[in-house]
């Protein structure tokens, strides 16, 4: 009896069959620096610049709803731009620059991400920002992160 119950369980597991790897298709893609639109590349730098710059003035312009989406617009509050800043410059400095990275397109929702590293006074933590232009030239999403250096 426990040898059939043995072949018909090795039956079982040799006759089930594995699924089929599925080509997934690529849903953002690199975007050439030459083939962009420089409407939606100036409005990410001017923005993303605008936002951080308010780090070291203390003063922040809200977005206009011709910038940016609603979204955006009622998550950056002067409130929560300051604890923001406050933390950024206590541990990077003043802010100094932007430099683009990449800019990548995303297929699905139709948007440009423009990937920008952060320039500030000190350089012992890299900062990153990503600033998100929706298909109506506007903003939908802006952030930034602390990069982690990888070790050799």
């Amino acid at each position: 009896m426990r040898k059939i119950i043995f072949f018909l369980c090795l039956g079982l597991i040799f006759s089930c069959k594995s699924k089929k790897a599925v080509a997934v298709e690529k849903t953002t893609v690199f975007v050439k620096l030459e083939d962009l639109n420089l409407t939606k590349k100036n409005r990410a730098y001017d923005l993303g610049k605008r936002l951080l710059e308010s780090c070291n003035t203390s003063r922040f312009k809200a977005f206009s709803a011709s910038e940016a989406t609603d979204k955006v617009r009622q998550n950056a509050t002067p409130e929560k731009i300051a604890i923001i800043c406050k933390k950024i410059n206590q541990r990077n400095g003043r802010f100094l620059g932007l430099n683009l990275i990449d800019v990548t397109y995303s297929k699905s929702k139709k948007d440009y991400i423009f990937h920008y590293t952060i320039d500030y006074e000190k350089k012992l933590f890299k900062r990153e920002l990503r600033v998100t232009i929706n298909s109506d030239n506007k903003v939908s999403a802006i952030a930034t992160k602390q990069v982690t250096t990888k070790p050799l």
